[in-house]
């Protein structure tokens, strides 16, 4: 019996999220369901992190147990030549039994990407949120995320339906960078509440149209008002970008390509 972690991409959109479900079809649903017809046996695959329906992946970890005799780095073109074009797997490694893509995780990374142009763009509607109706102030949107840095209670940004024992989570770094009509919100934490991430960006965007101040943003959070929080962002913009993991698993894929940094240039 060997463990082999994997590092996976896939396009959300054409999934009821990673996990297996009795009546959507899920990117857990279909790997396994490859690793069975290679293997011929029932395989069942841990994820660093779950992602919600239409939510992508640029660097999804995940584990699976098997007895199968092939090297470990020889998954990923077995795999991808049987998944769909919506699902790669970028690589697979051979890991000590104690390693867990889930619990040996210390902070998972999620980009959330907002196209605040007027216009839409048609190679950036898959993966972004088209909010155009105002001008978004990032200034505003930045100042409004000091202070959540650490351990604190984020139950106001967590969704019903979780069935997580306590919403206290660390978050290690939060980011905000605008490049023209783009803007981009990266967090980083030890562990993300269901819906949490949607949530903060909804309010965000309130806070960059003037509907709510930074410092009502603060309060609704502070007070764990979460009747208070008006907007979700929707889906697409959202991507699962890595977890990240005491010892380098991954040898030929560096971290800071898998999502790539859409720039928008100047007139020429």
């Amino acid at each position: 019996m060997k463990r082999v972690a994997l590092l996976i991409q896939y396009d959300g959109s054409c999934f009821s999220g990673w996990q297996r479900q009795k009546n959507a079809i899920s990117v857990q649903e279909i790997i396994e369901d490859v690793l069975y017809k290679l293997s011929n046996q029932k395989v069942k695959i841990f994820a660093s992190g779950r992602t919600d329906a239409g939510v992508h992946a640029s660097g999804q970890v995940a584990h699976f147990d098997i007895e199968f005799v092939i090297p470990s780095d020889r998954y990923a073109d077995l795999l991808n030549r049987r998944l769909p074009p919506t699902i790669r797997v970028l690589e697979t490694v051979e890991v000590k039994d104690s390693w867990h893509a889930c619990y040996s995780a210390v902070y998972r990374h999620y980009r959330y990407l907002i196209n605040n142009s007027k216009i839409p763009n048609l190679f950036l509607n898959k993966w972004s949120w088209h909010r155009y109706q105002k001008p978004l102030d990032e200034v505003s949107m930045s100042h409004a995320l000091n202070g959540m840095l650490g351990e604190h209670d984020f139950y106001a940004f967590q969704k019903s339906g979780s069935n997580r024992s306590t919403s206290v989570t660390t978050i290690k770094s939060i980011e905000l960078e605008r490049s023209q009509d783009l803007i981009l919100i990266d967090i980083k934490a030890t562990g993300f509440l269901y819906g949490m991430v949607r949530s903060i960006v909804g309010q965000l965007v309130l806070v960059g149209e003037k509907k709510i101040s930074p410092e009502i943003f603060k309060d609704i959070w502070k007070s764990k008002n979460k009747q208070a929080v008006r907007e979700s962002a929707p889906a697409n913009g959202l991507c699962f970008v890595n977890s990240v993991y005491k010892e380098k698993i991954f040898k030929r894929i560096d971290k800071n390509v898998l999502f790539p940094r859409f720039i928008i240039s100047g007139n020429s």
